[in-house]
């Protein structure tokens, strides 16, 4: 969602400027600052943006100037009401009348620089204007998009390398907690106080209750789903942000079940590289 767009154009009457930044948000957000002459136009401007831009805090400033540089226009009759009202006053107070333009020029509305409405020439320049500083913001995106799909493609793949080194350790981490187990029992009840039978049954149980097998089905099943996705032509962050949520809670199941340190360090690494799409997917529409 971060990006940055600006444009230019300038006639013999007009230059128009626009600047406009993104930042990550859940939605879409505007801040606008035009000026006085294309405020009757705002909504318009912000269904211009909404058609481009999906999601983001988005901040526009739009600026309309003479290309000769600004010139203020003076309101007349309100400087002439001002000034028999002013006069009237000193004279009444007895004070100085020398200074009185000067200050005439200073209240309000007096000198006017922004018109109120926008003429169609100036409209259509800005509108212009706008659409080429979003297509500038928008290549921004597209091109920061890469460099992260290619990051969270390397994420996925080694989340998946990690999986299938765990393999390897499965059948000695069966082993050594049937080992440790018997162990515990022979050290503190005698032969005769347990039935080996049963106890063979019990230990087949609880290796059943700790096997991770479907968490690793269901874990690779995710991260295919999260590398189709990113194959999606459409806005997709939403959607790989639930699939990476669903890759935690397996990953999380394959550490609780662990009970092997092989096994649990690699599922520490896996967490890591999960943290790492997690954070990036906050950028993502």
């Amino acid at each position: 969602m971060t990006g940055y767009g600006i444009a230019e154009q300038t006639t013999e009457k007009l230059l128009v400027k626009v600047e406009i930044r993104s930042l990550n948000n859940r939605y879409l957000d505007f801040n606008l600052r035009l000026p006085a002459s294309l405020r009757d136009k705002e909504n318009e401007i912000r269904n211009l943006i909404s058609e481009k831009l999906i999601r983001g805090k988005v901040d526009v400033m739009v600026v309309v100037q003479s290309a000769n540089g600004t010139k203020p226009s003076l309101n007349f009759q309100l400087a002439k009401k001002y000034y028999t009202e002013l006069k009237s006053l000193a004279k009444e107070l007895g004070a100085e009348k020398k200074n009185l333009f000067p200050a005439i020029l200073q209240l309000p509305e007096v000198l006017s620089i922004e018109k109120s409405e926008s003429s169609e020439e100036e409209w259509t320049m800005a509108k212009a204007t706008m659409e080429t500083a979003i297509g500038d913001l928008v290549s921004f995106r597209i091109n920061e998009g890469a460099a992260l799909e290619k990051s969270f493609r390397e994420n996925v793949r080694r989340v998946a390398t990690l999986l299938a080194e765990i393999e390897p350790f499965e059948r000695e981490r069966v082993e050594s907690i049937r080992a440790r187990l018997v162990s515990q029992i022979k050290e503190n009840f005698s032969s005769e106080e347990y039935d080996r039978n049963r106890l063979e049954q019990e230990l087949v149980f609880y290796v059943e209750r700790i096997d991770f097998s479907e968490e690793k089905v269901r874990l690779r099943s995710h991260c295919d789903f999260f590398l189709k996705t990113l194959d999606d032509k459409e806005s997709n962050g939403r959607r790989l942000t639930f699939i990476s949520q669903e890759m935690g809670r397996e990953i999380n199941t394959l550490g609780a079940k662990a009970n092997h340190a092989e096994i649990q360090r690699r599922v520490v690494q896996m967490k890591d590289e999960l943290e790492k799409i997690k954070e990036q997917l906050l950028n993502v529409l």
